[in-house]
């Protein structure tokens, strides 16, 4: 699969308009056919950073992504609300999704 990770640090006054900004890209992403996973958080230390945690199953599902027109239409949205250019990690990894941390389990309460 193709795991990604993106840090985007947007402009302090529009930290509200964020995550409402990239709904429709969010949910449009969902529906294709390769995603296996899309989510967003925000980063602890800097609320002015969200982080989008994103696998597609395969480098073609992934490249369909980034030409979709959806795509397209987020990245020119975000530019507004960006402040700086977003890092990136893009790879490879096997797997087909999330697995169990095995050095943690529940305790029985």
């Amino acid at each position: 699969m193709i795991f990604i990770v993106v840090k985007f640090t947007v402009h302090s006054a529009d930290r509200d308009n964020w995550l409402p900004a990239v709904e429709d890209f969010t949910l449009a992403t969902w529906k294709e056919p390769g995603n296996l996973f899309f989510e967003w958080s925000y980063s602890v230390e800097n609320p002015d950073e969200f982080v989008l945690l994103e696998a597609f199953a395969s480098p073609e599902a992934g490249q369909a992504h980034v030409k979709s027109q959806h795509f397209a239409a987020a990245m020119d949205r975000m530019a507004d609300l960006v402040s700086e250019t977003p890092e990136i990690i893009n790879v490879e990894v096997p797997g087909d999704g999330w697995s169990r941390m095995t050095e943690l389990t529940p305790r029985s309460r």
